[in-house]
């Protein structure tokens, strides 16, 4: 099943607010163009290896203590309007704490984070997620990975560069965003 994509253009980041509120038992993405996208639920599959990233992800941020992270369940609304919610973030502390303790409590957070990341489920377009990862690093994202298990393939996306398609890689480095961090996809493989 597709994700669903609802074109609304009279909906302004108010209005998105207030589906929001109005529908807490659906995930909601909102691209710049106002288009609604409803998320559907992801497979059981999907899910265990979305943990998985999210553990790898909350073990490298506690130990290291250089940032937060967020689950799939956040939205950060990006500089140019578009409200996404990736499978798994980070964010330094100084770009956090650049926040209001207001804007921290928002429905959805006023930044991008540093480092996102996208898990392809069967129900993904490769190409939706593709434009989407373009779009987090044009405002502002740092790093990021699209992985796709079912062609065991990463695509790494970094400011201002190409990106970097990696065949069947069994890490993933964090390079200078997230220093010493390493996402080991043995358990997405499986």
């Amino acid at each position: 099943m597709n994700s669903i994509k609802l074109n609304i253009p009279q909906l302004d980041a108010e209005g998105f607010r207030q589906l929001v509120k109005a529908n807490k038992n659906l995930q909601l993405e909102r691209a710049s163009t106002g288009e609604v996208i409803i998320i559907p639920l992801r497979s059981p599959l999907t899910g265990n290896q979305n943990s998985a990233i999210a553990t790898q992800l909350a073990s490298w941020i506690e130990k290291s203590g250089l940032g937060i992270g967020f689950d799939s369940s956040t939205g950060f609304n990006l500089p140019n309007g578009a409200v996404y919610s990736p499978d798994a973030s980070w964010v330094s502390h100084e770009k956090w704490n650049g926040l209001t303790q207001q804007q921290q409590e928002e429905e959805f957070s006023p930044l991008a984070p540093d480092f996102v990341v996208e898990l392809r489920s069967s129900s993904d377009s490769l190409e939706r997620l593709q434009k989407k990862m373009a779009e987090y690093m044009k405002n502002g994202v740092r790093l990021g990975c699209l992985i796709d298990p079912k062609n065991k393939i990463v695509d790494i996306y970094r400011q201002n560069k190409e990106v970097e398609v990696l065949d069947f890689p069994e890490t993933v480095s964090g390079e200078d965003v997230l220093p010493g961090f390493e996402l080991n996809l043995n358990q997405i493989w499986e």
